[in-house]
């Protein structure tokens, strides 16, 4: 009887695990050990080589990403090279917030000149008067007081002027002369107001006007006639469409020097304050025209 195995013999291989080793030498020839082991040694090489070569690709990924991070946090946030994982520039939602709104640049408008409104007929239409013009009964200026005596309005100019002014008033084109007296300590000062059509009219009678005229000074309400003879102080002016004079002297008649620095100073100061509230006529028309959007 025969104990001996039949079919193909079992080759095996170590690198198999479905191959199995004959347990019996006698089995059949014996496996060449030699060529095996080389084959396995060539195996064990060709690992290696693509173990290395796999750390090397690993080594060379760790390392971009350390040099992506590095540029990313040393710079401004902006990609540099040409990225192919970013999505199309289409897609990419645009920077607002540092857009600003845009507005239409203002301006308030310029404020209207008081002057404009006294320097023609046609806009200086307020009411006009000695009483509005010379309000009140007494005026101060500075800590003097002064007390208001007469008025006097007229459209016929030359009748309230003395020496070379007529003349002057008629030619330049005045049309109405308002007059007004005030008084102190035995001084008194009359102011005369010319009106005009326009300004150069009024600036044309103060350069004509000389110091042989002078508005005829206005007596009553308890100032007596002065400055009817003798000497007194004028003064001439223009602002706007008006001309304005001053005649000073003492109610008791006695003739003005350098030296009567009341007398000078009580001229200035009315001079000063008919100045002024021609002034103050204008602001007002002014301020009522802006209020009315002209």
């Amino acid at each position: 009887m025969s104990y001996g195995q039949g079919g193909p013999q079992s080759q095996w291989d170590p690198w198999k695990p479905q191959s199995q080793q004959p347990w019996s030498s006698s089995a059949g020839p014996t496996p060449d050990w030699a060529s095996l082991a080389e084959a396995s040694e060539t195996r064990n090489k060709r690992r290696r080589v693509l173990f290395i070569g796999g750390g090397v690709v690993a080594t060379l990924a760790i390392g971009t990403a350390v040099a992506m991070a590095v540029v990313s946090a040393n710079g401004d946030n902006k990609a540099s090279g040409t990225p192919s994982n970013l999505p199309a520039s289409a897609s990419l939602p645009s920077d607002t917030a540092g857009t600003v709104p845009s507005f239409a640049p203002t301006s308030a408008p310029p404020p209207l000149d008081p002057e404009e409104f006294i320097s023609s007929v046609q806009k200086d239409t307020a009411p006009l008067s000695a009483a509005t013009l010379f309000p009140g009964t007494q005026l101060t200026m500075g800590g003097t007081v002064y007390k208001k005596g007469a008025t006097a309005d007229t459209k016929k100019c030359a009748t309230a002027a003395k020496g070379s002014l007529p003349a002057v008033l008629d030619k330049d084109g005045c049309t109405r002369l308002l007059r007004v007296t005030y008084f102190k300590d035995g001084v008194a000062v009359t102011v005369g107001v010319a009106v005009f059509n326009t300004e150069a009219q009024a600036g044309k009678a103060k350069t004509d006007a000389d110091k042989k005229g002078f508005v005829t000074a206005l007596a009553g309400s308890g100032v007596k006639t002065f400055c009817d003879s003798g000497v007194c102080r004028t003064t001439t002016n223009s602002y706007g469409r008006y001309a304005y004079f001053t005649t000073a002297g003492f109610l008791n008649g006695k003739d003005v020097t350098t030296k009567d620095t009341k007398v000078f100073q009580a001229g200035d100061d009315l001079a000063e304050f008919t100045f002024r509230q021609i002034h103050r006529r204008g602001e007002a028309q002014a301020s009522a025209a802006a209020d009315a959007g002209q």
